[in-house]
């Protein structure tokens, strides 16, 4: 179903025949998928085909999955060997790389985890070896991350050595960028707060510019990307003054070529 939604939200409206076509799939299996997401409020049905309720569509925190997870492992593998040694405070925004970069921090028992996403904190908490923060505020259920006054103001009060956020888009004119403005603003009081900001954002979000800005590119230090991003792109964001770290391809799979969530 996310591969459906990503379609719409590139195409904005297709007929059932299409996305039948396009994604290798029956007409019985799509209509059942769209039957679901439109139950939802995803997606509005016409007579034979379908269109996302957006234009700029966000996918559901529940129906995110697993493509380009092996290369959001490689960004958050070298993005954890930048956390420094000893005790630390590392930051997270909510997202599937992020939650990357909790699973390869495991093995720290030296850090305190502050964050305003509850998949993040409960993954950290499962592992049991960081002390762990989640701020009040009201619940996205989206993204599962909690928003507004109360929980930036949670923010207001620490102290970050180390953020690590998410992106939905990032690029030279549009810095990093989310799909909601509640989030995009939690999301820059963390980086306010952090001594240094490493992004991990993966190749196919490259130039994209989505909804609500988080931060630009001068608000962060490092990028950890990998090399399916446009040299265009990495040139821009060296200009930028950004510290690149550039993952290779893995040499088990292809490179994912669609934006994955954040």
């Amino acid at each position: 179903m996310v591969a459906l939604l990503e379609l719409l939200d590139e195409r904005g409206h297709l007929p059932l025949s299409s996305l039948a076509e396009l994604l290798d799939a029956s007409e019985a299996t799509i209509r059942r998928d769209v039957a679901l997401l439109a139950a939802q409020g995803l997606v509005e049905r016409t007579h034979g085909a379908v269109r996302a309720v957006h234009g700029d569509l966000e996918v559901p925190v529940a129906l995110r999955d697993a493509r380009n997870r092996d290369t959001k492992a490689r960004i958050a593998g070298v993005a954890a060997t930048l956390v420094p040694a000893g005790r630390h405070t590392v930051g997270l925004t909510g997202g599937t790389t992020t939650g990357e970069v909790v699973h390869a921090l495991a093995s720290r028992t030296d850090l305190t985890i502050i964050t305003n996403s509850l998949s993040i904190g409960l993954r950290a908490a499962e592992h049991g070896r960081a002390r762990v923060l989640i701020g009040g505020g009201m619940l996205r259920s989206n993204s599962l991350e909690l928003v507004g006054q109360l929980a930036e103001a949670t923010l207001r009060t620490v102290d970050i050595d180390t953020a690590v956020v998410g992106a939905d888009g990032i690029s030279a004119h549009g810095g990093l960028t989310t799909h909601d403005e509640t989030e995009a603003r939690i999301n820059h009081t963390l980086i306010e707060r952090a001594a240094r900001v490493i992004a991990v954002v993966d190749s196919s979000k490259a130039g994209r510019v989505t909804r609500a800005r988080m931060a630009d590119l001068a608000e962060i230090d490092v990028l950890v990307t990998d090399s399916g991003c446009p040299d265009g792109e990495l040139e821009q964001f060296r200009s930028a003054g950004v510290e690149l770290h550039v993952v290779p391809p893995s040499r088990t799979g292809p490179r994912g070529a669609r934006p994955g969530p954040a």
